[in-house]
């Protein structure tokens, strides 16, 4: 097989499923509907049961829909007729996938979930299937042919099922108001959550990191705060240890277009006064918004506290390190 005839096998592969996944598009109706309600009013959690390849796209909705505001999980169908069948409580939805509509497996545990009297929704290629049948709403993912010239891997179905599984989670996203925020706290792993969850006192510098003088300093000697210290400012705290002012790299250019004695002048008087602040529990991400809404130069901020006194200072690095921005 030569590369001409491997790339136009892969780019029917693509073309086969992508027409499969389109065609789902006419069949979103009052069953989708009906399966979505269905879902949104489940007071339990969603279960996803299928075998085969049918299982790992199911434990892939499942994922999906957990991570998306609707609690979920995945039994395998086998396990479950031995013993795991316990982890399905009565406030529960099942959803069951099997392309054939006959897998055994999910046949064998289909009296308990009756039993049970659990809402059934069922994901298969043949509506007049058993599985289909017994369903209490059944989603039609039938497709035309497998990209598998066999036609026997799974390939066009089980993207078929996955896009339908898609289309359910992000319907019911949008249907509960789920938001970034929301998304974030089930991934404070990933850059999401640490652009959504980190707080600011979480990345600040505190301590012997923070550049503070007096407001009695002169202003050579704010210069070599902020030298030491290295964010591009200092605070400027009066005789009650309280914020009155800030001065930075901004009003440092702004000083010496004035032409005036930089050892003998002090700090008070070229200093920015009520400088914007943010308290250290403020969300990192809402710190970056205060930025650039009031274009604060430098990317420079003070942290304080409800009485007004310096806890912390941070910087636009501070964020680019922390994955904010």
């Amino acid at each position: 097989m030569n590369t001409q005839d491997i790339l136009h096998s892969a780019r029917r592969v693509i073309d086969i499923e992508a027409a499969a996944a389109a065609a789902l598009a006419s069949r979103i109706d009052a069953s989708f509907a009906a399966a979505a309600e269905t879902l949104l009013g489940c007071r339990g959690r969603v279960v996803v049961t299928g075998m085969g390849k049918s299982g790992h796209i199911g434990g892939k909705i499942a994922a999906t829909l957990a991570s998306t505001g609707t609690p979920a999980f995945f039994v395998h169908p086998g396990e479950a007729s031995h013993g795991d069948l316990g982890m399905i409580t009565a406030e529960d939805v099942v959803i069951a996938l099997s392309y054939s509509g006959e897998t055994g497996e999910i046949l064998t545990i289909l009296p308990l979930i009756k039993r049970l009297d659990l809402p059934l929704i069922a994901m298969t290629g043949n509506a007049q299937s058993t599985l289909a049948r017994r369903a209490d709403v059944h989603l039609d993912v039938a497709v035309e042919i497998e990209a598998c010239p066999l036609e026997l891997a799974p390939t066009s179905s089980t993207t078929a099922t996955l896009v339908m599984g898609d289309a359910l989670a992000i319907a019911l996203l949008e249907a509960r108001h789920f938001t970034a925020e929301d998304f974030a706290r089930s991934h404070p792993g990933g850059a999401l959550g640490r652009r959504l969850l980190l707080t600011v006192a979480d990345i600040m510098h505190t301590g012997e990191q923070l550049p503070l003088v007096p407001e009695s300093a002169l202003l050579r000697e704010a210069l070599l705060e902020m030298s030491a210290k290295g964010l591009g400012m200092t605070g400027v705290v009066n005789d009650h240890g309280k914020l009155a002012g800030v001065f930075t790299d901004g009003d440092l250019r702004r000083t010496l277009d004035q032409d005036i004695d930089i050892k003998h002048a002090g700090i008070a008087e070229h200093m920015t006064r009520s400088p914007k602040t943010v308290t250290a529990d403020m969300l990192a991400a809402e710190a970056v918004r205060m930025l650039q809404t009031h274009r604060i130069g430098g990317g420079a901020l003070l942290v304080v506290d409800a009485d007004n006194r310096p806890q912390g200072a941070l910087n636009m690095q501070d964020f680019l390190r922390a994955g904010v921005i």
